[in-house]
């Protein structure tokens, strides 16, 4: 007879149908209560959420013994856990994940004191067996992810830009996995926000939309350094919208008129977030999202958490691009627009370096600023030509002394003048190097 393993039945550690456990009092009465999800925490181990000290948890502290009844989600076939109570975990990754989890559902339905998490229980799988009964076939493993990851892998090992990188784990997750819907978020150390700076499957692209650490399942999974996925949503849990609410008000100096839209769906029922780490640092994150139930599982986790680890690494590299080309050369300015004689207007406001065109918002922050010197330049010097680093250099433009990621702010700022369609471009000419191609009269006016 084959003996069960919990990652034989990992399908039932979804969470998809509440487990139900069955615990004993000091004097012999029984007690079977539900559970929302029985957490895998490796394959001898499982976590329950410690949230209340009611009936389950008075017996476990009195008798640690305890008995789990799972159900496959897939095949409703019935698997009987025998469980022993090890300690609780208060602190570390599993603990974190749990509560980013709980936290992500709190930070839209108004009920952070319910879900508040107060540990981790720990308990140890003795044994595992298949309840008898009448049950569907299992379906067929997945197969190939292993080599769509490494498909990945070897196109970022190749890459030699930031925007590249970013748009082949896009490709890897819409063409290779079939994910409809996804976004790439990095972090900014100074103001403690994810900005958008690409995506695909919606309507807008939404690059330049930012989230505020611990908003919603994004915001969740950048605060707590974990991967949080929600497989299946209630009304109550669309994060989305939460998103969009929390945008208003999560900063009173800055008005919806430098917001620019978050491009989620109106209605998901599956998410997964997925930090982007390199040596512990948060550089962003991976998020998906489908408008259909149960559609990522743990093994779509395991791959978006490889395939971030990838980019993390593939940021950090490519963090510093072009730091050894030297600056540019002023060279004349060249007209591209076919109406010269058009005016645009230009306003920057000095107080976060928000940038207007015809009283149309752009950027703002550190793409505001560096926005600001490139026109500068080009109007005052005939400049068209830069390279990344002579930026970095410029005191004016006030990058943080942390991790600057300037590359990141020039591919957003080239994104956001692309899909205005203004007669303004950014234009890579080499590695650190890059054009600015203006093809109208400018007028550069400032506000405090």
């Amino acid at each position: 007879m084959t003996t069960l393993t919990l990652d034989d039945i990992r399908p039932c550690l979804e969470g998809i149908i509440p487990a139900q456990i069955a615990t004993c009092a000091p004097d012999g009465t029984p007690n079977v209560a539900y559970l929302s999800q029985v957490y895998y925490a490796d394959e001898r181990h499982v976590a329950l959420s410690f949230q209340f000290f009611n009936k389950t948890r008075q017996n476990i502290l009195a008798n640690p013994y305890a008995t789990l009844l799972l159900l496959h989600p897939q095949t409703f076939a019935f698997y009987r856990l025998q469980i022993r109570y090890l300690h609780t975990q208060t602190e570390g990754a599993l603990f974190e994940g749990m509560r980013a989890q709980l936290a992500g559902i709190a930070s839209h339905s108004g009920m952070a004191e319910v879900f508040e998490l107060k540990g981790s229980d720990i308990y140890e799988v003795l044994d595992i067996e298949r309840v008898p009964g009448n049950s569907l076939e299992a379906p067929s493993p997945r197969c190939g992810l292993l080599g769509q990851m490494r498909r990945c892998s070897e196109r970022l090992a190749r890459c030699t830009a930031l925007d590249e990188a970013l748009d082949i784990v896009l490709a890897t997750l819409t063409e290779e996995l079939r994910i409809s819907h996804a976004m790439i978020l990095l972090f900014d150390p100074a103001l403690q926000r994810l900005y958008t700076v690409a995506s695909h499957g919606y309507a807008a692209s939404g690059v330049g939309s930012e989230i505020e650490l611990g908003r919603g399942v994004i915001g969740m999974a950048a605060q707590a350094l974990t991967p949080i996925r929600i497989t299946h949503m209630t009304g109550a849990s669309l994060y989305s919208h939460a998103v969009r609410r929390t945008l208003a008000d999560s900063q009173p100096d800055i008005t919806l008129d430098t917001d620019i839209p978050y491009p989620g769906l109106a209605q998901p029922q599956s998410q997964m977030a997925v930090p982007i780490l390199c040596t512990g640092r948060l550089l962003g994150v991976v998020f998906v999202e489908s408008a259909e139930d149960l559609r990522f599982s743990f093994e779509d986790e395991d791959v978006l958490v490889t395939m971030a680890g990838h980019l993390g690494a593939a940021i950090d590299l490519l963090r510093l691009d072009g730091e050894e080309a030297t600056p540019a050369a002023t060279v004349p300015a060249t007209p591209t627009c076919a109406t010269p004689d058009a005016l645009l207007q230009v306003r920057r406001y000095k107080s976060n370096n928000s940038i207007f065109l015809n009283d149309d918002y752009l950027i703002k922050g550190v793409a505001g600023a560096i926005f600001w010197k490139l026109l500068n330049d080009h109007q005052q010097r005939g400049r068209t030509d830069f390279s990344n680093r002579e930026l970095r250099l410029d005191a004016s433009i006030g990058l943080p002394d942390v991790v600057d990621n300037l590359e990141a702010r020039l591919i957003l700022l080239a994104r956001r003048l692309a899909e205005q369609a203004l007669p303004i471009r950014i234009e890579k000419t080499g590695r650190g190097q890059f054009k600015l191609c203006v093809g109208t009269r400018l007028e550069l006016t400032e506000s405090d």
